[in-house]
């Protein structure tokens, strides 16, 4: 098999844990690990490590503090998420590829908002477990570089609002990454104020992005998924998920087929549940039908 070619400058949404072998040394390398059941992703990046990985925190090198209206994980401001970046090494031209160890879920948050403000960065493909080096223990302390503050693309982030104007709108597709569960309202999760999701969204379960072995689905495959979502048909695609951290996983995946200019609800579900004037939809939610 044909090694991949990929210039390090320009980065495509995944890479294969061979080419990261290969080019390691020309990109900075992120560890995302993020748990929702309580261990700390730090303690895991410490116990074993890609070589020279530094650790990214989704809680406060990826997000903002949680606020009532803005979700669980807002995106930090311009300044604080220029700054976090320079004290990973992560300056205005760095390469980056993150990893994880849950399929991308996590770490395509760094990737998707290093991509959208136009820097080079990829997903390591399979994570950690497809890694077949060795890996290292303990902290990387990089040098810290430069990192010039950019601000959020005002068409690619939206807000509560701009997705409630949405709803009403049938081809304004509105994409929701959470597990099935979640959005149906069979299998609510313990932090959020209410079960279900937002009138109108598709579920577009991010693990469905994935092959059989964990790895991302071939170009093709995803762009029928999201076809078939009304991807190629609607004037505007947005994601979210619970706090705007798995959408991104979706939204590296509709790149990844092809579809550009896909938006992101960083507030997610987080946001919504909380206004009780919000409407709520259960069940399926399929083209036409409406519960709850």
């Amino acid at each position: 098999m044909a090694h991949q070619q990929h210039d390090p400058a320009h980065l495509p949404v995944v890479v294969t844990a061979s080419w990261l072998a290969r080019n390691i040394d020309a990109v900075r390398v992120a560890d995302v690990r993020f748990y929702l059941d309580g261990r700390s992703g730090r303690d895991a990046y410490l116990g074993g490590h890609l070589p020279g990985a530094v650790f990214a925190d989704v809680d406060t090198d990826l997000a903002a503090p949680p606020t009532t209206g803005g979700g669980r994980h807002p995106l930090p401001t311009p300044g604080d998420f220029a700054a976090a970046l320079g004290r990973l090494g992560i300056g205005d031209d760095t390469p980056v590829v993150a990893y994880d160890d849950a399929g991308g879920s996590m770490a395509a948050r760094l990737v998707w908002m290093l991509r959208v403000l136009g820097g080079s960065a990829a997903l390591l493909d399979g994570g950690i477990q497809a890694w077949t080096g060795a890996l290292e223990t303990g902290a990387v302390t990089p040098e810290p570089r430069p990192r010039t503050p950019r601000p959020w693309p005002a068409d690619r982030v939206v807000d509560t609002a701009t997705v409630r104007s949405a709803t009403a709108d049938p081809s304004q597709l509105l994409l929701d990454a959470r597990v099935h569960g979640r959005y149906t309202g069979a299998e609510p999760a313990p932090v959020d104020a209410r079960a279900g999701h937002i009138p109108g969204a598709r579920s577009a379960a991010w693990p469905d992005n994935l092959a059989e072995d964990g790895h991302f689905a071939a170009p093709e495959r995803l762009r029928e998924r999201f076809a078939a979502l009304g991807a190629d048909t609607a004037t505007t695609v947005t994601a979210y998920c619970g706090s705007g951290v798995t959408a991104c996983h979706d939204l590296l995946a509709l790149e990844h087929a092809g579809f550009t200019g896909a938006r992101l609800y960083p507030g997610a579900w987080s946001a919504w549940a909380a206004d009780g004037e919000l409407p709520v939809e259960t069940g399926d939610g399929a083209p036409g039908t409406s519960a709850g």
